[in-house]
């Protein structure tokens, strides 16, 4: 059985993913995606392949490896507000964490280019953000009434709030980053929600 990492540890493989991840997207940015190898990476991260690997099982998985944190980062901001608070509130307000990430308009702008540009990184983002549904259904569930259907509502909610998100993202590059994105998310979301 392999030791338990102590925190230390965890904190600096978390580092160095972080950065890995970080030139990954920085060369995809400005070679593409389909143009950029893993030896370049592992090379202008000043690592070896093998060490690249011990990180990330692919390039897809480089790529997109922030969802994962992105999404953990959401579900425990929604784990801090108010359990009276409705579920689409308390989502927005979760959602907000995302304009804490170190990352200039302009990386988020190349980032999310990249992510909707190419079919295999669009599929796999997709993808990650179905996990967002199962971290945040659970935290979703207790903020609606009482229901046999309240699972189902929860993953409902979940996934059309991911929607809306992804939507908010895909006007905001459209716009070049000129807007607020959580105007764009509340926009989405108003949309969904009217009256018929």
């Amino acid at each position: 059985m392999a030791p338990k990492p102590t925190p230390i540890r965890e904190q600096t493989r978390s580092v160095v993913r972080s950065l890995l991840a970080r030139t990954a997207i920085e060369l995809f940015a400005a070679k593409g995606y389909d143009h950029t190898t893993l030896d370049e990476v592992a090379a202008a991260a000043g690592v070896s392949r093998r060490t690249l690997f011990n990180y990330f099982r692919n390039k897809e998985d480089l790529a997109l490896s922030g969802l994962d944190e992105q999404g953990e980062l959401i579900a425990a901001r929604l784990a801090e507000r108010p359990a009276g608070e409705d579920a689409w509130t308390a989502l927005g307000a979760a959602f907000q964490v995302l304009e804490e990430i170190d990352m200039t308009v302009e990386g988020r702008l190349e980032f999310i280019t990249l992510l909707f540009g190419n079919d295999s990184l669009r599929a796999g983002h997709a993808e990650k953000q179905a996990r967002w549904q199962d971290l945040f259904a659970p935290q979703i569930e207790p903020r609606l009434p009482d229901s046999d259907r309240r699972p189902l509502q929860a993953r409902a909610i979940a996934a059309a709030a991911i929607i809306c998100l992804q939507a908010a993202n895909e006007e905001w590059v459209r716009l070049g980053g000129q807007v607020d994105l959580f105007d764009l998310y509340d926009t989405a979301v108003q949309a969904i929600r009217r009256p018929t």
